[in-house]
């Protein structure tokens, strides 16, 4: 326990799955914690159930970057300073074909997945470096490292968010900043729902999570706690020599 105490840290995307186990394990290590997310009434009900005087919450939009800019200020106003960034927020956007993917779902998705984290990131850099470094720790997934028929967008956004870890991982070492990714398959969240009810409309055969669930080694989906405790890890100073990493967290699926 305690292994985040003192530190500061915001999380993106802070009312989903991921989003809230990791928010109540940083709490219960000491960190001090802002939430941002889109919906203030979900940010109200994850603090209320929280309930911690180290925790608060920015309604924010990752897309923005004044938004961004705002929410590593408050943190900065309310902790005086800032040493982790979890750049979690993210969309599955349709399940569909090439040729008949919308425009505006694609953009959505890049905007979100991968712009996203570019620029939490860009916003983090500064108040890190005067902090003397830190930990930017950004969610990928198992399509960040392979292909997924009729995910195309958000397969290319999971890429872009490893792209953008190892490029950003050597320029801020010199900053003593750690940037790595976190690449989770299949989570038990709202995320994953939306995707079995889009693959469902398109098959006639098994349900989608037992078809899923088949090619997982494991033969199950994770738990966002079990996501979140790797994500603690590469926040802490346990993992001081960490960075530029992709951290497969699958169950085997990429064995």
């Amino acid at each position: 326990m305690n292994r985040l105490e003192d530190k500061v840290a915001i999380i993106t995307g802070a009312t989903g799955g991921i989003g809230e186990a990791t928010v109540d394990l940083f709490i219960k290590e000491g960190a001090n914690v802002l939430m941002v997310d889109l919906s203030e009434d979900e940010l109200i009900s994850v603090s209320n159930k929280i309930g911690s005087n180290k925790l608060s919450y920015f309604q924010g939009d990752v897309t923005n970057a004044s938004d961004n800019q705002r929410a590593v200020e408050l943190a900065v106003e309310r902790y005086g300073g800032l040493d982790i960034f979890v750049a979690n927020a993210g969309v599955s956007g349709d399940v569909s074909s090439i040729t008949e993917y919308n425009e505006e779902v694609f953009d959505q998705v890049m905007s979100v997945n991968a712009k996203g984290p570019f620029l939490g990131l860009q916003a983090a850099i500064p108040f890190m470096t005067e902090r003397g470094g830190g930990s930017f720790v950004a969610i990928s997934s198992i399509a960040g490292v392979s292909g997924a028929s009729l995910l195309a967008p958000y397969v290319m956004s999971k890429h872009a968010v490893v792209g953008l870890i190892k490029s950003a991982a050597k320029e801020c070492a010199e900053m003593n900043i750690r940037v790595n990714s976190v690449n989770p398959s299949p989570v038990e969240t709202k995320m994953m729902r939306i995707l079995e009810d889009g693959m469902g409309d398109l098959s006639e055969e098994n349900d989608p999570k037992t078809q899923i669930e088949a090619n997982i080694p494991l033969g199950r989906y994770a738990e966002p706690d079990e996501i979140s405790k790797l994500i603690l890890f590469l926040s802490g100073d346990e993992s001081q020599f960490i960075t530029g990493s992709v951290h497969m967290i699958d169950g085997g699926s990429t064995a």
